[in-house]
């Protein structure tokens, strides 16, 4: 058996993951600024259709327990990593972000930003890509690796002319992405790929 080593790679970034999974979930709509970059774990408790069974889940006797959507909050500089351990507690790089997707939600019109809770870590910034790609990995949340384009940015003026991304064709109302070309796929594509995702979830559970 190999001997455990608490600084490979693997074990640190689960030792990040399960810190952050270890914060208390607070309500997306009513986070107060802070300072400070690190990661995040956005989750749906609400009743929208195709997501009524990650809100069944999340509003159980364990709470918040199947994202939907996993994020990071890189500081300004650059990673320093180690060579400024203090980086990652300058700027409200984090607050920002998750106010970004508050935002975000209130512009669209069919879910609501009360029915979305989060868990938020601020980490040295040497640890945030590895306990966001870690936490990605275990959970595969729906708007990370099903339904693409929640966390975007708007684009610059000459990338108006780029497909709309799938998340703002299921949820219409961000403004940027109604300048955007049709989507690569339908609105009813979208929500049969959720479907299928689902079924897939209902054949290991049974098994």
């Amino acid at each position: 058996m190999k001997p455990y080593n608490p600084l490979e790679k693997e074990n640190l970034g689960k030792s990040v993951a399960d810190s952050l999974m270890k914060q208390t979930p607070v309500p997306l709509a009513s986070i107060k600024s802070f300072e400070g970059a690190g990661i995040y774990v956005i989750y749906y408790t609400g009743a929208y259709a195709p997501y009524a069974r990650l809100g069944e889940m999340n509003r159980g006797e364990e709470g918040a327990v199947v994202p939907i959507y996993i994020g990071k909050a890189i500081p300004s500089g650059g990673r320093k990593g180690l060579a400024d351990p203090e980086i990652s507690a300058k700027g409200k790089k984090l607050f920002k972000r998750l106010d970004e997707h508050r935002k975000s939600i209130e512009e669209t019109s069919n879910v609501e930003v009360a029915d979305f809770c989060c868990r938020y870590l601020v980490v040295d910034d040497v640890w945030i890509p590895l306990g966001e790609s870690l936490l990605i990995q275990r959970h595969r949340p729906i708007w990370n690796s099903l339904i693409d384009g929640f966390g975007n940015h708007t684009p610059g003026k000459s990338r108006f002319k780029g497909a709309r991304p799938a998340w703002d064709t299921l949820h219409p109302g961000r403004h940027w992405a109604e300048k955007c070309g049709p989507s690569k796929l339908t609105e009813e594509q979208i929500l049969h790929h959720i479907e299928q995702t689902w079924e897939a979830y209902d054949s290991m559970t049974q098994e």
